[in-house]
């Protein structure tokens, strides 16, 4: 569900308490649309004005940062870093929240400004505006154009978004409910009537006040009045609807609509909530938009590869036939005596099988005899070496194949910028990009693999593309263990042992991690192949990330999501 105006109400309170009164350190801007707060103490404040997504909310996950800010995030620097919180403040039953923070000039003398965040779908903006309310500047502009009846632009004055002609839920008394339910058109179900006549009501929680009221008119009000008191009292408490054990909805108040259909979770705090829910959301943005081009351009490598080696093994099962283009070569030889020039075919007793059957042999009218013998000789000969080329094209085929399908998978995971970065220059390296020109030094921040820490400390490292799954893999300790998916596109793990013996806790985690980040992380089980890393070579002149092993055992596991946040290095 969007996070609708009730929803805004509990994350605000849940967040004011935590940040008003807190400084500003740093700002960062890590997307296009999302904008992050450093507090002083350690706090991280998200405000997020994607229109697939909009929220605000604490966050505990580290998003990475553009080698250079955008300029919006620099203009945010310039009036608000170094200022302290003074007000966080919902308009009521609206999605738009209010940072009022006071921030001193270039000067030194203190102001006021208010960092405002409409979270409307696909009109979400963060806005920037001094103390008399004149824009200084926002996320998104909206000219004449785009919108008649509301712009925002620098240097106009701030002006709320039009509001929706419907009553407010926590004013309505019992008459006036009651009023306005016997206006409803027969048939209406109950939740659509109340999503259609209140604001900051969604569906999901519409249709969990039906439900508590048994789907009956007359106990509708003191469904909806339960509701109200709930509301007003700040009874709130963070649920995530999952089916499948997979997040589905997010809400306020414990919902029992879905029965066995789905089940609800109550989080640690909203901001836990929210984090969790758009994580897997984020990431395929990312992919999209920062590694659209590169997804495009390996996907269409993999697919010419794919039908390249459809073409070649058509031709590689027709060479398999050769031995027939020898023995009508042998044929024709051994029949030369009753043949003649201009001759179409030639039926001759075939002495290679054991019945000796007549065979016929279509023959070239243009050539003689012998001519026509040399031609079916030379035609074998052509086809033994077909053959011989083509095993070996097949193999350079069919190993191209398994690396573009190994850099989709890492693009379909890939977290950060550097992480697309390292993907774009190896895909430049083996000729599938062209070089976007000479790169200013220092553009591009070196690329470090994930680092966890197993339940004993162990440190384990896990590559992000196949460039440093090849660093990762020949920098290891001869004693650490390496793990890999078995038979299946993946990562390389390593399980830094300091030359001990790695417990059997450790071993398992560092295998979950190799299941997690790879092609089976929605599997249920994963096979995964793990040997001390003496054991593992990479091949001369083979393509990035491929290795090979002996001397392994093999674990299987279920990739586990929770598991792997617990084991995250801070």
């Amino acid at each position: 569900m969007p996070l609708d105006a009730i929803c805004l109400r509990a994350v605000v309170g849940e967040l004011a308490p935590r940040i008003v009164g807190e400084r500003i350190d740093k700002i960062q801007q890590p997307a296009r649309d999302q904008v992050v707060l450093l507090l002083r103490h350690g706090r991280r404040v998200l405000l997020c004005a994607n229109p697939n997504q909009p929220r605000i909310h604490l966050t505990e996950r580290l998003r990475d940062n553009p080698a250079q800010p955008p300029m919006f995030c620099m203009l945010l620097r310039k009036y608000l870093q170094g200022g302290a919180i003074a007000a966080v403040e919902q308009v009521p039953l609206e999605r738009v929240v209010i940072l009022t923070v006071r921030a001193a000039d270039e000067l030194g003398e203190m102001g006021e400004y208010r960092l405002i965040l409409e979270l409307m779908g696909r009109r979400a903006n963060l806005i920037l505006c001094a103390a008399d309310g004149h824009i200084i500047d926002c996320l998104r502009r909206v000219d004449l154009e785009m919108s008649e009846s509301r712009q925002v632009l620098p240097g106009l004055f701030y002006r709320l978004p039009p509001t929706q002609e419907k009553l407010s839920p926590l004013d309505v008394g019992e008459e006036e409910f009651a009023s306005a339910l016997a206006r409803c058109p027969a048939g209406t179900p109950l939740d659509k009537w109340l999503v259609d006549t209140f604001t900051a009501l969604s569906p999901l929680v519409a249709r969990e006040i039906v439900f508590r009221a048994g789907d009956d008119a007359s106990a509708l009000w003191q469904s909806f009045s339960a509701w109200q008191n709930d509301v007003r009292e700040d009874h709130f408490t963070p649920i995530v609807i999952k089916r499948d054990n997979k997040p589905i909805d997010f809400t306020y108040l414990p919902v029992a609509q879905y029965g066995g259909y789905a089940t609800g979770e109550q989080a640690d705090s909203f901001g836990t909530l929210l984090d969790d829910f758009y994580e897997q959301r984020e990431q395929a943005d990312r992919v999209r938009q920062r590694g659209q081009d590169l997804v495009k351009t390996a996907a269409n490598a993999r697919d010419r590869v794919r039908r390249k080696i459809a073409l070649q093994e058509k031709e590689y099962r027709q060479t398999l036939d050769r031995d027939r283009l020898r023995i009508f070569g042998e044929l024709i030889t051994a029949n030369l005596y009753r043949m003649e020039r201009g001759q179409g075919r030639l039926v001759a007793q075939n002495y290679y099988e054991e019945s000796c059957p007549d065979v016929e042999i279509p023959l070239d009218v243009r050539l003689s005899p012998q001519e026509n013998a040399a031609k079916y000789f030379k035609q074998y000969a052509k086809a033994k070496t077909a053959e011989r080329v083509l095993s070996e094209q097949l193999e350079k085929g069919r190993e191209e194949l398994v690396y573009l399908e190994s850099v989709l998978q890492e693009l379909s995971q890939a977290e950060s910028e550097q992480d697309f970065g390292d993907i774009r220059a190896e895909l430049e390296r083996g000729g599938y990009l062209r070089g976007a020109g000479r790169k200013r030094a220092g553009f591009q921040r070196p690329s470090r693999p994930r680092e966890f820490r197993s339940s004993s400390g162990l440190r384990i490292l896990v590559g992000r593309s196949n460039s440093q799954n090849d660093a990762l893999t020949k920098n290891a300790q001869r004693w650490d263990i390496w793990l890999h998916t078995q038979k299946i596109h993946g990562s390389h793990v390593i399980l830094c042992t300091d030359g001990a013996e790695p417990d059997e806790r450790s071993l398992y985690e560092a295998a979950v991690l190799a299941a997690y980040y790879s092609q089976g992380r929605e599997s249920g089980k994963v096979s995964v192949d793990y040997t001390p890393a003496r054991y593992v070579k990479k091949p001369a002149l083979s393509r990035p990330g491929m290795a090979v092993y002996t001397t392994y055992q093999t674990m299987t596991v279920a990739p586990d999501e929770a598991l792997v946040k617990s084991l995250q290095s801070k």
